[in-house]
């Protein structure tokens, strides 16, 4: 009866996400239609985020942006984030384990915060930069109570034009866990093309050789409003974590609508 209930929970949730994505697409549908009889630039909205990597991009004061992520093992992980002010942004995200498919019981991790000031904005040669705080860490262990790959922590990034119109670099450098005070790198690319597709890739938690992480993935802007991520995280690994879980390549894909007040 108890496992019953819990599928039954998961089909009314999986069924609100779909109503809300198709809501969040007619949504921007129409926001793309007025901005066309209006005569505004239709053009895509900015990156905040390659994949894991952030870049100096913002969500606009008084917008919002919501992300959802699709990960192995039946997991969902949502963002909610708020340009509260000019040049800040809030947000919080919430981790579900197994929600998607027949595995049980579901889980949710508590919630996380993120936030993120851009304090320059940049020129031809120098690149704009921000920094901010991701709380948020992937693959929660219950038993030893934090997650296997950690949070970002206090970060600052840069993006700059290289070259080729549409192409940008996203070096960052962040600090997950301040009782070591170890130093991570990561860098990200990203390649808009025509306003329709976006190629992306990253190499995230650069420390030593085999803790970094390869990234790469699609972008497919179906309005300037919506996007589809389709990506393959880990490329390449074949390792375990510390709990004795398998590290190995997974695929994801990630819903993004931006909007505003």
């Amino acid at each position: 009866m108890k496992k019953l209930k819990t599928k039954t929970l998961k089909n009314y949730f999986l069924f609100l996400c779909c109503f809300l994505a198709l809501f969040q697409l007619s949504q921007a549908q129409e926001k793309r239609k007025i901005t066309l009889l209006s005569g505004e630039v239709d053009v895509a909205q900015p990156y905040t985020d390659v994949l894991d990597v952030p870049t100096s991009a913002i969500t606009d004061y008084g917008g919002f942006a919501t992300r959802t992520r699709f990960f192995s093992g039946g997991g969902l992980l949502t963002y909610l984030t708020f340009g509260v002010f000019q040049r800040l942004n809030l947000g919080a995200s919430l981790n579900f384990d197994r929600l998607i498919g027949n595995s049980s019981p579901v889980t949710i991790t508590r919630p996380e915060i993120q936030v993120k000031f851009r304090f320059y904005d940049g020129d031809r040669y120098l690149p704009s930069l921000a920094v901010g705080y991701d709380g948020q860490g992937l693959f929660y262990d219950r038993g030893l109570k934090k997650y296997m790959e950690r949070s970002r922590g206090l970060f600052v990034v840069g993006s700059l034009e290289m070259g080729l119109p549409g192409f940008f670099l996203h070096p960052e450098f962040n600090i997950s866990d301040f009782d070591t005070d170890d130093i991570f790198g990561a860098v990200g690319a990203t390649w808009t093309i025509e306003d329709k597709i976006s190629l992306m890739a990253e190499y995230d938690n650069i420390r030593r050789i085999d803790s970094g992480r390869f990234n790469a993935g699609l972008r497919i802007h179906v309005t300037p409003f919506f996007n589809i991520d389709f990506a393959v995280r880990e490329i390449g690994k074949g390792n375990t974590f510390a709990n004795g879980a398998s590290q190995k390549a997974e695929r994801i894909v990630q819903l993004k609508y931006t909007g505003n007040f």
